[in-house]
């Protein structure tokens, strides 16, 4: 059902109407499901002001914060298929909340892949304390005795990533959820939890402060921002990815050339040197697509994340 839902979507945006010539008319709305200050807001922010020189009218990012992200979701999916209403999201909410949860709304079909951004790798961190120097040492520590990570929540992608490390590394860790990742990082940071398995922006400073100690990254790659950091899959467990994507969605039904003009914008912006540089210091790399891969890397990743979800046993908070 998912897979024909978005092959309907991308077949709707090719037969559009061309109704592109002077769009964007007037300011354009980008709603981001987070709160202010995180990795969604901080890239939502950086591409509207790229987005607001090319076009000549102001983007305006509105954070619709809670449940986990759905109340956002929820009203761009309700707005007008115009295109001056769009969402910036991120796997973890546009993937995995249809696995936790009943929802007001379809996050494949009730919406328009238009365009990626970024991808964020995230990072497996311990308590300064705690007597490893590797991952492999970690996991060796964690199949001895019982240890602790803390999420920004059940069903996060911190929790679930720390449940594949469960999984691959046949480890113990028990999940200890948390309303945000802040007070899960000050938990760590006192030493009332051992790991936290967070985005490298949320834990970069501590990191380099010395306050905890980072043992490797999730993605494929190592991270610009920690380049002598291995990776999971260097570290004895080949083929482990983990490195949500950030992209730019609509409500069904904009018309397909408003698509195309606002994937080819993005791709511009993405092309900037001063863009990349900004990207860079966030640890997130360049990620662009046309809008038919978003919707397959979408639906790809909701079969993902299902099967973590339905082996971990998470839940919706």
């Amino acid at each position: 059902m998912v897979r024909f839902a978005a092959v309907a979507a991308v077949c709707s945006i090719a037969c559009a109407p061309a109704w592109s010539a002077n769009y964007p008319e007037r300011p354009v709305k980008l709603v981001v499901p987070q709160s202010p200050g995180g990795a969604s807001d901080v890239l939502a922010r950086l591409l509207a002001k790229g987005l607001s020189q090319a076009w000549g009218q102001s983007v305006v990012v509105e954070n619709k914060a809670g449940a986990g992200g759905n109340i956002g979701l929820e009203a761009v999916a309700k707005s007008p298929g115009d295109g001056y209403t769009l969402l910036f999201t991120y796997e973890g909410t546009q993937a995995i909340n249809v696995s936790l949860r009943q929802l007001p709304f379809d996050p494949v079909k009730d919406f328009t892949p238009i365009a990626a951004v970024a991808t964020v790798p995230f990072i497996v961190t311990v308590n300064k304390d705690i007597p490893v120097a590797s991952f492999q040492e970690f996991v060796s520590l964690a199949r001895s005795k019982p240890m602790t990570f803390g999420s920004a929540g059940s069903g996060t992608v911190n929790h679930l990533l720390g449940e594949m490390v469960n999984h691959v590394a046949d480890t113990g860790l028990t999940h200890v959820p948390y309303k945000g990742a802040a007070p899960a990082l000050t938990d760590l940071i006192g030493g009332r939890i051992d790991a936290v398995f967070t985005s490298v922006p949320s834990i970069a400073a501590h990191v380099e402060s010395g306050s905890v100690r980072a043992l490797a990254i999730s993605s494929k790659s190592r991270s610009t921002r920690f380049p002598d950091l291995p990776t999971i899959a260097e570290s004895g467990y080949p083929g482990f990815d983990v490195s949500p994507w950030f992209a730019v969605f609509g409500p069904a039904g904009i018309p397909g050339d408003v698509v195309q003009k606002i994937n080819r914008d993005v791709g511009q912006v993405l092309a900037d040197p001063e863009f990349r540089r900004n990207l860079a210091e966030q640890a997130a790399e360049p990620l662009q697509t046309t809008p038919e891969q978003l919707a397959s890397m979408l639906q790809d990743d909701i079969r993902k994340w299902a099967a973590v979800v339905q082996k971990s046993g998470a839940r919706a908070d």
